[in-house]
């Protein structure tokens, strides 16, 4: 009998879902595990099959799942059906709209907002809403109409959105350059001790958890993307500190990585840990009155607070800045009742 060979499809036929160039210093891995650790709500078992159906390329040619990975790679995930972030359906969802021209528009991101469909999350986006309202959004370098930048779901906040091809190039630009300005209000845990300071370090992602990213340093810098978080101390309010953040650069999850780098996890971001309690007494009073402030505050203590940029037409700076919401400041004002009680 002869041997069958399934045939492959033409990779003229397929769609792009993922591509990846490995890092410089990857030590020999199994691609099936590589993968593991780059594509979110991925299993082994679907990736083994994706290799098996011939869709995974490494340098333009299929490969099995025990393929051994080797730096400068260039991974690519191909599918014959498109991926779902591409087939965006326009969704009549509420916008909180801060500023709009012929060029832009501020948006007001509540937390539990995605700001654009991926794994998971297809529909209820931020893209969503634009694509509905507004026609011929100019697509940034990653394919996805209007976004200059984005924040984290659980992140409330400013975001710029680009009307306009010209709009997007300009604004993009100065992302890239770091000459918008991004400021952010965060509640971390522990007492912050410097007043002010500034973090430094590489940011990739997490070798060991696929879902958080961390700082690589010295002969591993490599391995991540330069990174800048500027600090300020706004409030102490004893086991916990309200802080500002400017971004020089804008790395994803930056904040949440460099706060917990220098030890002060931000209040109860659960992926990078901060929904235990970090610091503190063991008192089971304490315990209730923690708990009662997560329950206050869902999510990650960070709100994109103030967004400033030169307008692409005019050529005018602007700054825009938005009120803290309400689980934000209803969580700070219970640590300052607690603080003074901790004083007095």
């Amino acid at each position: 009998m002869d041997d069958y060979t399934p045939q492959l499809p033409d990779e003229d036929d397929l769609f792009e879902h993922h591509a990846f160039t490995v890092d410089k210093g990857q030590t020999p891995l199994r691609i099936d595990k590589y993968l593991m650790n780059f594509i979110e709500n991925a299993t082994r078992n679907k990736i083994q099959d994706a290799a098996k159906n011939g869709s995974i390329y490494v340098n333009d040619t299929p490969v099995k799942s025990n393929y051994k990975v080797k730096p400068l790679d260039k991974i690519r995930v191909l599918f014959a059906h498109p991926p779902h972030e591409n087939l965006l359906v326009g969704e009549d969802i509420p916008l909180d709209i801060v500023y709009e021209d012929d060029a832009l528009l501020v948006v007001n991101k509540p937390a539990g907002m995605v700001v654009h469909p991926g794994h998971g999350n297809y529909s209820g986006t931020l893209i969503n809403a634009l694509i509905y309202r507004f026609e011929n959004l100019p697509n940034n370098s990653s394919e996805r109409p209007g976004l200059v930048h984005r924040i984290d779901k659980d992140t409330s906040g400013l975001l710029v959105i680009a009307k306009t091809e010209e709009a997007m190039a300009h604004l993009s630009l100065q992302f890239a350059e770091k000459t918008s300005e991004r400021e952010y209000v965060a509640l971390v845990w522990g007492n912050v001790q410097e007043d002010e300071g500034t973090i430094e370090g590489n940011i990739g992602r997490h070798p060991k958890n696929r879902l958080q990213n961390t700082v690589f340093f010295d002969d591993e810098a490599e391995k991540g993307k330069p990174a800048v978080t500027h600090y300020k101390v706004l409030e102490r309010l004893g086991y916990v500190t309200l802080v500002s953040c400017k971004l020089e650069t804008g790395r994803t999850h930056q904040i949440r990585v460099h706060m917990k780098h220098i030890g002060h996890t931000l209040f109860n971001d659960e992926r990078y840990g901060g929904e235990k309690i970090l610091k503190g007494t063991t008192f089971t009073k304490y315990k209730q009155f923690v708990d009662n402030c997560f329950k206050v505050l869902p999510r990650q203590a960070l709100h994109a607070k103030t967004l400033g940029f030169v307008h692409p037409t005019t050529q005018e700076f602007m700054r825009f800045d938005s009120a803290v919401p309400e689980d934000i400041e209803a969580c700070v004002e219970k640590w300052r009742g607690y603080s003074r009680h901790l004083d007095g």
